[in-house]
């Protein structure tokens, strides 16, 4: 989930490419305590949703007080029967599991931790978590070549999982085959990104970020254009320059002081996130600086900046807060996760007047696994319950109660999902919206410092056009020469 991050990661999607070795989880936690009752399901009933936030994880933990959905929770099927013998320690006592995550993973708070504890008593669960990936994952390298200090189950963002599977697949659980798991419950793009070539899924996908476009309804009839959400993505429907040129009739008639988007590095990660080939090939050879699906979103994205359809923002960053506020920019590509944020910092003030509609193209921005690494003490109870957490009733129970959206297709059919609108956002249909987006999202190589490469693009190069007017090709070639010295080439 990149929004548990504190600066952007990599758009993840597409099958895993094999790359350069190099170094890095465990942090420290509190016990989930509870009593546990004999077995049985959950308390039905709606439960308002609070959506998470990748890069400012802690912020958007208390977010969205409003239900993301309109169904209730659905009992969850009974953990994979275990032998009585794999019960209980050597100690006699339960058995304890621990999860280690980064930022906000919503299974603590979205109670499914006690859950599972209540249908299995012998079984104690203990979550550790660090606020930031960037800290987080080196330190899991390093648990994982030392084979200590690693929790039974623990989280890797998209934008690890290439590196992880490349260089640590010798010190993780295959996890195809484990009890309760069904691949075909998965997207296809998503169950591959963690796979080997030699067929071994390493990772259980978790939650991902499929793309839409979200857009302020008053700021759109100010400036002549339609408002309902059918006919404002059928403006541009199947093009991203589609999308430039509605940007250029909003800057004909936009209200003063408003710009048509919030940043040309928004546009291109929206842009990257759903190409075929981004900045690694199949072969895990870096292409970023030949690929022309790159220069061409790198390109897209300038034009926007040269023809001032930008309020010329760094996202996640406390100017970007304040023009939510302010209402600043009518569009923004938003990913699953991003509503929460909207919501949160546009305030109570916009509710209504934000909208929520389809991307030019699908895309994917964020996600998630969980691993089980082999030197654990508790394997298979770790495997069941790495299993149990991403199947398709606990994702969309965590999609209802805290926003992160299935990577288990599986889950799309449940009501949790499918019968999904926000409020906030005109009652959008969110559910329906971005399962529609994610199972278009193209099979495309993903590298193992695609966050790295994606980071430079956006820092180092387009910032820069955006803000102070760089000439784009000056600035490429900087992001260019910035990549090589970050990955010592």
């Amino acid at each position: 989930m990149w929004w548990r991050r504190t600066r952007p990661g990599a758009a993840g999607h597409g099958r895993l490419v094999r790359g350069p070795r190099t170094p890095s989880a465990a942090g420290r936690g509190r016990l989930v305590r509870g009593r546990v009752p004999a077995r049985g399901g959950l308390v039905r009933g709606r439960v308002p949703a609070a959506a998470p936030g990748r890069h400012p994880a802690l912020v958007l933990a208390l977010l969205l007080s409003v239900a993301l959905c309109a169904g209730c929770a659905t009992d969850p099927p009974e953990p994979s029967p275990v032998p009585d013998r794999e019960r209980i320690d050597g100690a006699g006592r339960p058995i304890t599991l621990t999860v280690g995550v980064f930022g906000e993973f919503g299974y603590q708070e979205a109670g499914l931790y006690d859950t599972y504890m209540r249908l299995r008593p012998d079984v104690a669960i203990r979550q550790t978590s660090l606020a930031r990936n960037d800290v987080y994952y080196p330190q899991l390298l390093t648990h994982l070549t030392a084979g200590s200090g690693l929790a039974d189950v623990q989280a890797v963002e998209v934008g690890n999982i290439a590196e992880v599977v490349d260089t640590q697949a010798g010190r993780l659980d295959d996890l195809g085959s484990a009890p309760g798991v069904d691949e075909h419950a998965f997207l296809p793009w998503k169950w591959a990104q963690a796979t080997t070539p030699d067929g071994r899924t390493l990772g259980l996908g978790t939650d991902i970020g499929p793309l839409a476009l979200c857009y302020r309804k008053d700021h759109f009839a100010a400036a002549g254009l339609p408002t309902d959400r059918e006919t404002v993505g059928r403006l541009w429907a199947g093009d991203w320059r589609k999308y430039e040129e509605v940007g250029r009739r909003f800057a004909e008639r936009a209200p003063e002081g408003v710009a048509f988007t919030d940043s040309a590095s928004g546009v291109l990660a929206a842009v990257v996130s759903g190409v075929p080939l981004r900045y690694y090939d199949a072969r895990g050879e870096l292409v970023v600086a030949t690929n022309p699906h790159v220069r061409a979103a790198w390109d897209l994205a300038a034009d926007f900046a040269r023809q001032g359809l930008t309020a010329r923002l760094q996202q996640f960053t406390p100017d970007w807060d304040q023009a939510f506020a302010r209402g600043d920019f009518a569009t923004i590509a938003c990913p699953a996760w991003m509503l929460a944020y909207i919501q949160d910092k546009s305030g109570p003030a916009a509710r209504g007047r934000w909208d929520v509609t389809v991307a030019p193209r699908p895309g994917n921005w964020g996600g998630s696994f969980l691993v089980v690494p082999s030197a654990g003490r508790q394997r298979a109870e770790a495997a069941r319950l790495a299993a149990w957490l991403t199947a398709p009733e606990q994702q969309a129970r965590l999609f209802a109660r805290r926003g992160g959206f299935p990577s288990a297709s599986a889950a799309y059919r449940l009501p949790e999902v499918a019968d999904a609108r926000h409020p906030y956002f005109g009652d959008a249909p969110t559910g329906p919206l971005y399962a529609a987006a994610a199972r278009g999202v193209p099979l495309a190589p993903v590298g193992p410092k695609d966050g790295l490469v994606n980071q430079i693009l956006s820092d180092t190069g387009m910032l820069q056009v955006d803000q102070t007017g760089r000439p784009p090709e000056s600035a490429w070639r900087a992001a260019m020469r910035a990549i090589d010295n970050a990955l010592d080439r």
